[in-house]
């Protein structure tokens, strides 16, 4: 017996629910269905990213919707383009055997005349983005001010998304008599404040604890030096060789540098942002949801809405600045019952992250160790050989195989097997016999006093920063936080001197435009982190080895500038604000006046990035 039989939905609603192959409802339908059936209530319902929401809401909805009246009933906010759109099919399918009932998307994108076009005609049910349903109210091509219903879904995300004033003022549009049900993975804040202010005594549903992550997806992190992040990446994906992932990074550069330089290491892998046209959106989804692609490099912004079955593994390529969003990316795995991997790439100033991202999913991460390349192969051997005798025979080749075995003549079988399997394996074990461990390392004899200036500081920028010794940081601390962050070498950060608030920093002149860009507008611990450019170069009296006269002299790092990276290395960081913040300009504490030169552009802009790739003896072999 179908179990949905139970929870009181119509007979053409049970039809298209065996017709969709559904037998048991998830706990979040079980809890849902009946209730708002049974009543006309506010409800908040809190469960994760997966656990069949759109049908916990769009079962009664359906039920409850007068299909004789062609005025506009019901109001459906979603967050994306693609979530509108998915929420719309879904709702049309559950409504197939229901005669005259009409949805409308309606999106940015689109034709907006179009979409009001459609909605003239009589639509029930409109499903929205926030943006573009404010856009139809101020037009007049809607009226929302009867509806009886105004369904709330990934709230938390929509919020996160800066939709916080179009909600509000979409909702003021609305009847105050309505039920508003209000459906989220986490309850911020903001998703509180729309709940107090909208509805009246809601119900409350929880799928497992409140802001927990998914019982069925497992946390992983490993912990690398900064520089061989993009490498871990690689190992990663090649000691699982049927990966099919969301690849998370914070910025739209990020995202297409890394997307580029793992093409361009054989990798089936695409980018996924915001620069991106909305036909180029469309195809690159189309060829994930089809397995063309097993590695997504995303966005979180471009990632909202992306409902795809059977992600094996989330990659958090780097953490997200608010770490309430890592409860969404790793919702994106484990979905349906099924089992998923969430795996976090970390550095030692991340660290404490873990923690917090620990506290609010209330599960805990495995520390993990990135595979040796001997590990690799041998996976990768044992994956060919699990392919090889689970590949289906075409018969077709029967015609060829006169010629095959006069060729393949005199092989004994345990030498075919050998050849047969080295003409795939023979790349791996070339590519990876000479490569190093990259467990992160910590030894005094890798720190350097960076108060001591450089021989040549013509070409350097000096910084100043709004986070100091009240920051808990020490000079090694800021270095190896400035470091990690902006994902430079071991001597590409120097010269930091550390105040109470506040704190000097140099780099090279050619990472200028990162440091601004990366640092301006990121968050530490809810703070702002706000840099400008010093006009004073921090510089002092050096004796004849280029040396300062005043400074305690640590070890230098052996070996070439920037050390020894294998693969690529990758521009990274957190985005900047469109707006920054004004940042003081104190005097050190010798009284100089070193201050922050006026930057004459406040705004500057994301730019892509262009391709740069290694040489190609450091490339992965390519996938046949």
């Amino acid at each position: 017996m179908n179990k949905f039989e139970q929870l009181g939905l119509s007979e053409s609603l049970q039809r298209a629910i065996i017709d969709l192959g559904f037998e048991n409802p998830t706990e979040v339908q079980e809890k849902a269905i009946p209730l708002l059936l049974e009543q006309e209530t506010d409800l908040v319902a809190l469960a994760q990213t997966g656990t069949g929401k759109t049908a916990a809401f769009g079962f009664p909805l359906i039920q409850k919707i007068d299909a004789n009246n062609r005025n506009t009933q019901a109001l459906i906010l979603s967050p994306t383009r693609e979530l509108c759109l998915q929420i719309t099919n879904e709702i049309k399918l559950y409504s197939k055997y229901e005669k005259g009932i009409n949805v409308v998307a309606v999106y940015g994108g689109a034709s907006i005349s179009e979409q009001a076009r459609e909605v003239k005609r009589g639509a029930q049910i409109i499903v929205a983005t926030p943006g573009r349903m404010q856009d139809m109210i101020n037009r007049g091509f809607v009226n929302i001010s009867e509806i009886n219903y105004c369904i709330l879904d990934e709230a938390d995300e929509m919020l996160n998304m800066g939709f916080y004033e179009d909600i509000v003022s979409i909702l003021s549009t609305t009847p105050d008599e309505k039920s508003t049900w209000l459906f989220s993975a986490t309850m911020p804040q903001e998703v509180a404040r729309i709940a107090k202010k909208f509805m009246h005594e809601p119900q409350e549903i929880t799928v497992g604890a409140k802001n927990s992550g998914s019982a069925t997806v497992s946390h992983e992190f490993y912990l690398v030096n900064a520089r061989d992040r993009y490498e871990a990446l690689k190992r990663l994906a090649d000691a699982n060789p049927d990966i099919f992932s969301v690849v998370f990074c914070r910025t739209k550069r990020d995202t297409q540098a890394v997307a580029e330089k793992l093409i361009e290491d054989g990798y089936n892998a695409a980018a996924l942002h915001g620069d991106l046209s909305q036909a180029q959106r469309d195809s690159v989804m189309k060829s994930f949801r089809g397995r063309q692609i097993q590695m997504l490099v995303a966005t979180d912004v471009a990632a909202r809405g992306i409902d795809v079955d059977n992600i094996t593994h989330v990659v958090n390529y780097q953490l997200p600045d608010e770490i309430e969003t890592y409860n969404h990316r790793s919702g994106r795995t484990g979905r349906a019952g099924k089992l998923g991997t969430s795996i976090v790439i970390v550095t030692k100033s991340e660290l404490r992250k873990i923690s917090a991202i620990e506290r609010i999913i209330k599960q805990k991460f495995e520390e993990k160790t990135i595979p040796s390349g001997i590990e690799i192969c041998e996976i990768q051997l044992l994956h060919l050989a699990t392919k090889i005798k689970d590949t289906e025979v075409d018969h077709e080749i029967d015609n060829y195989l006169p010629a095959i075995n006069e060729v393949l003549e005199g092989l004994s079988k345990e030498e075919l097997i050998k050849k047969m399997v080295s003409v795939e394996f023979n790349r791996f074990i070339n590519y990876y016999k000479k490569t190093r461990d990259l467990s992160s390392q910590s030894s005094g004899s890798e720190r350097r006093d960076d108060r001591e200036p450089r021989e040549n500081t013509s070409g350097a920028t000096r910084f100043f920063v709004n986070i100091g010794s009240r920051d808990n940081f020490d000079w090694m601390q800021l270095k190896d936080f400035l470091r990690d962050t902006l994902e430079l070498g071991r001597e590409d950060v120097y010269k930091v001197d550390v105040k109470e608030g506040f704190s000097f920093f140099n780099t090279d002149i050619e990472h200028t435009d990162k440091v601004m860009d990366v640092l301006n507008g990121m968050q530490l611990e809810g703070r702002k982190i706000n840099v400008e450019i010093s006009k004073n170069d921090g510089g002092g009296r050096r004796d004849h080895n280029g040396r300062s006269s005043g400074g305690f002299r640590g070890e230098r790092s052996s070996g070439p500038r920037g050390g020894g990276s294998f693969g690529p290395r990758k521009e990274g960081g957190a985005p900047r604000s469109d707006r920054r913040e004004g940042g003081f300009r104190p005097r050190t504490e010798s009284g100089s006046s070193e201050r922050p030169a006026r930057r004459s552009d406040d705004s500057r802009s994301e730019r892509p990035a262009g391709r740069s790739f290694e040489a190609a003896k450091n490339r992965r072999p390519r996938r046949s």
